[in-house]
Protein backbone atom coordinates (compact mmCIF):
# COMPACT_ATOMS: atom_id res chain seq x y z
CA UNK A 1 0.00 0.00 0.00
CA UNK A 2 3.02 2.27 -0.41
CA UNK A 3 1.76 5.15 -2.53
CA UNK A 4 5.36 6.10 -3.37
CA UNK A 5 5.83 2.73 -5.12
CA UNK A 6 4.41 2.99 -8.61
CA UNK A 7 3.90 -0.79 -8.66
CA UNK A 8 1.82 -0.87 -5.47
CA UNK A 9 -1.87 -1.70 -5.48
CA UNK A 10 -2.88 1.76 -4.30
CA UNK A 11 -0.86 3.45 -7.05
CA UNK A 12 -2.27 1.11 -9.68
CA UNK A 13 -5.87 1.65 -8.58
CA UNK A 14 -5.33 5.40 -8.37
CA UNK A 15 -4.20 5.43 -11.99
CA UNK A 16 -6.92 3.00 -13.12
CA UNK A 17 -10.28 4.05 -11.67
CA UNK A 18 -12.03 1.01 -13.16
CA UNK A 19 -9.92 -1.19 -10.82
CA UNK A 20 -11.14 0.55 -7.66
CA UNK A 21 -14.32 -1.47 -7.21
CA UNK A 22 -13.17 -3.74 -4.40
CA UNK A 23 -15.80 -6.17 -3.18
CA UNK A 24 -15.99 -6.22 0.59
CA UNK A 25 -16.34 -9.45 2.50
CA UNK A 26 -19.17 -7.87 4.48
CA UNK A 27 -20.97 -4.54 4.20
CA UNK A 28 -23.63 -5.04 6.85
CA UNK A 29 -23.31 -4.49 10.58
CA UNK A 30 -25.12 -6.64 13.14
CA UNK A 31 -27.80 -4.62 14.96
CA UNK A 32 -27.19 -1.62 12.67
CA UNK A 33 -30.52 -0.10 13.70
CA UNK A 34 -29.40 0.12 17.33
CA UNK A 35 -26.53 2.53 16.58
CA UNK A 36 -27.14 6.25 16.86
CA UNK A 37 -23.52 7.30 16.35
CA UNK A 38 -21.15 5.80 13.81
CA UNK A 39 -17.42 6.48 13.52
CA UNK A 40 -15.95 5.69 10.10
CA UNK A 41 -12.17 5.40 9.96
CA UNK A 42 -10.04 5.10 6.85
CA UNK A 43 -6.66 5.94 5.34
CA UNK A 44 -6.39 8.96 3.08
CA UNK A 45 -5.29 8.13 -0.46
CA UNK A 46 -4.53 11.16 -2.61
CA UNK A 47 -6.70 13.46 -0.53
CA UNK A 48 -9.78 11.21 -0.46
CA UNK A 49 -10.95 8.28 1.63
CA UNK A 50 -9.67 4.92 0.52
CA UNK A 51 -12.16 3.93 -2.18
CA UNK A 52 -12.79 0.64 -0.40
CA UNK A 53 -14.77 2.62 2.20
CA UNK A 54 -17.24 3.74 -0.48
CA UNK A 55 -18.70 0.23 -0.72
CA UNK A 56 -19.54 0.22 2.97
CA UNK A 57 -20.98 3.73 2.94
CA UNK A 58 -23.13 3.12 -0.14
CA UNK A 59 -24.48 -0.16 1.28
CA UNK A 60 -25.84 1.26 4.52
CA UNK A 61 -28.64 3.64 5.46
CA UNK A 62 -27.36 6.34 7.80
CA UNK A 63 -30.78 7.95 8.33
CA UNK A 64 -31.10 9.10 11.94
CA UNK A 65 -27.42 8.49 12.68
CA UNK A 66 -24.66 10.91 13.57
CA UNK A 67 -21.63 9.98 11.49
CA UNK A 68 -18.11 11.04 12.35
CA UNK A 69 -15.33 10.37 9.87
CA UNK A 70 -11.70 10.11 10.90
CA UNK A 71 -8.61 9.23 8.94
CA UNK A 72 -4.96 8.42 9.14
CA UNK A 73 -2.29 9.89 6.96
CA UNK A 74 1.41 10.52 7.19
CA UNK A 75 1.16 13.67 5.08
CA UNK A 76 -2.32 14.53 3.68
CA UNK A 77 -5.04 16.32 5.60
CA UNK A 78 -8.61 15.02 5.81
CA UNK A 79 -9.48 17.19 2.81
CA UNK A 80 -13.00 16.77 1.50
CA UNK A 81 -13.09 13.05 2.25
CA UNK A 82 -15.87 13.37 4.83
CA UNK A 83 -18.03 15.46 2.51
CA UNK A 84 -17.56 13.00 -0.33
CA UNK A 85 -18.54 10.08 1.89
CA UNK A 86 -21.61 12.00 3.09
CA UNK A 87 -22.62 12.59 -0.53
CA UNK A 88 -22.20 8.89 -1.29
CA UNK A 89 -24.26 7.94 1.77
CA UNK A 90 -27.08 10.36 0.92
CA UNK A 91 -28.30 10.19 4.52
CA UNK A 92 -27.19 10.81 8.08
CA UNK A 93 -25.90 13.80 10.00
CA UNK A 94 -22.23 13.88 9.03
CA UNK A 95 -19.99 15.89 11.34
CA UNK A 96 -16.58 17.32 10.51
CA UNK A 97 -13.93 14.67 10.82
CA UNK A 98 -10.41 14.48 12.13
CA UNK A 99 -7.10 13.42 10.65
CA UNK A 100 -4.58 11.58 12.79
CA UNK A 101 -0.92 11.32 11.90
CA UNK A 102 1.07 8.14 12.28
CA UNK A 103 2.43 9.54 15.54
CA UNK A 104 -1.01 10.00 17.13
CA UNK A 105 -1.33 8.51 20.58
CA UNK A 106 -4.27 6.91 22.31
CA UNK A 107 -4.45 10.07 24.39
CA UNK A 108 -4.80 12.18 21.23
CA UNK A 109 -7.73 10.07 20.05
CA UNK A 110 -9.38 9.98 23.48
CA UNK A 111 -9.12 13.76 23.80
CA UNK A 112 -10.72 14.22 20.37
CA UNK A 113 -13.59 11.84 21.10
CA UNK A 114 -14.26 13.43 24.49
CA UNK A 115 -14.22 16.87 22.86
CA UNK A 116 -17.08 15.82 20.59
CA UNK A 117 -19.39 15.83 23.62
CA UNK A 118 -21.58 13.09 22.23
Amino acid sequence: MDWTDSDSRVSYEYANEDERNVELVQTSVDDWDTYNTVFIGYPIWWGIASWVVNGFVESNDFTGKTVIPFCTSSSSGIGESGELLAQAAESGNWLDGERFSSSATQSDVTEWVEGLEL
